[in-house]
């Protein structure tokens, strides 16, 4: 495995660190600002709005530039934003923080993933994308534990001293191990196969978008996070009201679904090296079938392991196949890549409002479940329209 593939992974960790573990700091956040619950959870949706804007604005202002030195930048606004963080004096300097750090993420894994492909031979680039999310998977494990147990040890701003701190030794290791050119035209690493140039001019990135396969892919991660993540919005309250456990349970299952993340990360990346609009159609399909089963089967502790594990197996085993199908389609524009990102942040807010709806609609905690199969069938149906006119 390429040592720059590290330098990437640890990267996408400290994002996600960034993004997960303010959830369990929110209650000592609005106790030190002096602000509502609701004014701290909006450092979360804040954070996320962020992310679907920066991963358009920043990859279309940074076309031209070599996607080594994108990285390098990006990396430097997570480490300044993280640190405003940390030390801000008030709430208006907190959001600041959040969002020039929010600024990076789509961007990062938008161009990140090119990168990443650029290191290994070409039948292997769903892989490398994986280990590079591998990272974002294990910050989604460990995120949340992580948050609560530093800032109950040394307060809040530890815990965004040492994402910092984490930030700057993916800075490090991005300088130190990524080639030069990692990205760009040129021989392929373990292969010497041609990689086709990649488009730099915005009116190029622009037209990578005339292509249908392009926006049927961007439409299918759209759904299938969407389904996913609007039935993972509420499962706490799937697992207390309908399940029967405890709120303390709640800490270990989701350490459970991370668990499934990383598993299907790295499983559906090898997957889809092997074929991989096959590997897409079979994933999301397994997402729909356990989300419409946790849904029927929710009262049952075993069944509720078992399945909130293939719930986040089958959700992520399907990201890289869905990144580099993007990307091979638009020609590696990395404007394409990055939209990918702003459309899995679309889904998510559509899928946990559609989830809302539902159980105030008065459906019950399971209805998230079932609206979330529902949606994820509906990206089954795309894709399988896509591998159907992509032959």
């Amino acid at each position: 495995m390429p040592v720059g593939l590290i330098a990437l992974a640890l990267g996408g960790f400290g994002i996600g660190l960034t993004e997960f573990l303010i959830a369990g700091l929110l209650p000592q956040v609005a106790a030190s600002f002096t602000v509502s619950e609701a004014a701290a959870g909006r450092l979360i949706s804040g954070y996320a709005l962020s992310v679907a804007i920066g991963a358009i604005a920043l990859t279309a202002a940074t076309a031209r530039l070599p996607r080594k030195g994108t990285l390098v930048g990006l990396v430097v606004l997570f480490v300044v934003g993280n640190l405003l963080s940390a030390v801000a004096p008030s709430y208006p300097v907190m959001m600041l923080g959040r969002i020039v750090a929010a600024l990076c993420h789509g961007s990062f894994f938008g161009i990140g993933s090119l990168v990443a492909r650029s290191l290994v031979a070409p039948e292997r680039k769903s892989r490398a994308v994986a280990v590079m999310f591998a990272g974002l998977t294990v910050a989604n494990v460990l995120g949340v534990p992580f948050g609560a147990l530093v800032g109950e040890r040394w307060g809040w701003r530890a815990a965004f001293w040492a994402v910092t701190a984490i930030g700057v030794l993916a800075l490090a290791g991005i300088v130190a191990l990524v080639p030069a050119r990692a990205g760009e035209a040129g021989p392929g690493r373990a292969s010497g196969a041609a990689e086709p140039a990649p488009p730099t001019g915005l009116r190029a990135q622009f037209q990578a978008f005339r292509s249908w396969q392009v926006w049927l892919t961007l439409v299918a991660t759209a759904l299938s996070y969407g389904g996913m993540f609007g039935a993972f919005s509420y499962i706490a309250y799937t697992f207390t009201e309908v399940g029967g456990f405890s709120p303390a349970d709640v800490a270990w299952l989701l350490m459970v679904y991370g668990v499934g993340l990383v598993v299907g990360n790295l499983v559906g990346g090898r997957a889809a090296d092997r074929d991989r609009d096959r590997t897409l159609v079979l994933a999301l399909t397994g997402l729909a079938i356990t989300l419409a089963l946790f849904g029927r089967l929710a009262g049952s502790d075993s069944a509720s392991v078992v399945l909130v594990f293939l719930m986040g197996l089958f959700g992520f085993a399907g990201v890289p196949g869905l990144i580099t199908r993007v990307t091979d389609f638009a020609g590696g524009a990395a404007l394409a890549a990055s939209a990918n990102v702003s459309a899995s942040n679309v889904g998510n807010a559509l899928g946990a409002w559609l989830g809302g709806l539902a159980i105030t609609a008065g459906f019950g905690y399971t209805a998230p479940l079932y609206v979330g199969a529902v949606i994820v069938l509906a990206s089954v149906v795309v894709m399988a329209v896509a591998a159907r006119t992509a032959r």
